[in-house]
């Protein structure tokens, strides 16, 4: 799904405020803080409130091997200003005979800051313009309006609703779903700043 562009963990994209790097081991610990908190916790399907260690190991590891094979990139948002201080992840996951899909969390100091917008429209630049993607697909909770107001800025557009299985809170949960296209895509702006060199 994507091209060796992306495959190497020097890659990176740069946006205003950010840098979106592949996840390392060093961010175990920004991870377990970020997303073992409670509110952060509670939207996602696959992360367990509390969020054992070995959980986040086996995250990082599984991102980096996605990564390296193409069938996914799953990147770490950090400042421009402290591009080692994990905030949050940005993902785009593919599965056999499904539309890639799109995923992302952020720590909760910097909910509302309009960092996640730049990341998911930084991710949503490459995967169209380098990696050649016809059609990206999301879900957001219906319990959070702020990840499908995200959604909607970056130009999704809502396709309806569905329950969806949340492992990590043991039970089906209803979502409203999200489609990106690439003829959409091509009229929303320019294309990311893609550094391959730390």
């Amino acid at each position: 799904m994507f091209p060796d562009l992306t495959r190497d963990d020097v890659f990176r994209i740069e946006t205003r405020r950010l840098w979106l790097r592949w996840p390392t081991a060093r961010d175990r610990d920004a991870i377990l803080k970020l997303a073992g908190d409670p509110a952060v916790a509670a939207m996602l399907a696959r992360v367990p409130n509390p969020l054992p260690a070995q959980v986040v190991d086996a995250f990082v590891l599984q991102a980096r091997s996605d990564n390296t094979a193409g069938t996914g990139l799953t990147l770490a948002l950090a400042p421009r200003a402290a591009p080692a201080s994990l905030i949050g992840i940005v993902s785009i996951e593919g599965s056999a005979g499904a539309e890639p899909e799109l995923g992302y969390w952020l720590g909760r100091s910097h909910w509302g800051t309009g960092l996640m917008r730049e990341a998911v429209s930084a991710l949503c630049q490459a995967y169209f313009a380098y990696a050649g993607g016809a059609e990206l697909t999301a879900s957001a909770r219906s319990a959070n309006p702020a990840s499908r107001r995200v959604l909607e800025a970056c130009g999704f557009v809502h396709t309806g609703t569905g329950m969806r299985p949340f492992p990590a809170r043991g039970e089906d949960l209803p979502v409203d779903l999200f489609r990106l296209d690439r003829r959409r895509w091509q009229t929303l702006g320019t294309e990311p700043a893609l550094t391959e060199a730390a």
